[in-house]
């Protein structure tokens, strides 16, 4: 018999996790963002990472119809940008800095690191798609992660 949802839940939560913010940008122009801590690299060879999208979020048929995802790793003083594509928010990019990478995904301004991907796969996982991106780029800067643990949001001592 599975678990039960809070049990789960609450056990995962005692995951410490990196929060990221997945970007895309679609073919008219339309860009759209949404807070993720459900990222994990897949492959060095190919260079593949992977991403959980609740399939009713907003991003979900976006990234489908796209082709494309940024992945935007955040930086310790970041905590209000992971807040702010997490809400429901119409335009989260407003007044924010960031700049189009080569996929034409929007790159978060002072973002810890960024990966570029092209998406290969999708696969169904419960209540979520998980998206498989083909890294076809990369930006890194020094800091330090903006964690989530147990609910809230962690900085790494």
């Amino acid at each position: 018999m599975p678990v039960e949802k809070a049990e789960f839940r609450r056990a995962l939560g005692h995951f410490a996790a990196g929060v990221t913010v997945v970007t895309t940008k679609l073919a008219t122009g339309d860009i759209a963002g949404i807070t993720v801590t459900a990222f994990s690299s897949l492959s060095l060879e190919p260079p593949l990472v992977l991403i959980c999208i609740d399939r009713r979020a907003r991003i979900h048929d976006r990234l489908e119809k796209g082709g494309n995802f940024a992945v935007n790793m955040l930086e310790e003083s970041q905590e209000l940008l992971s807040r702010r594509f997490a809400s429901s928010e119409p335009d989260p990019f407003r007044e924010i800095g960031y700049h189009e990478g080569s996929t034409g995904a929007p790159l978060l301004q002072d973002a810890l690191a960024t990966v570029e991907c092209r998406i290969v796969d999708a696969l169904p996982g419960g209540d979520h798609t998980i998206f498989i991106g083909e890294v076809e780029g990369s930006t890194v800067r020094e800091g330090k992660p903006l964690l989530y643990f147990r609910g809230g949001y962690g900085q790494v001592s």
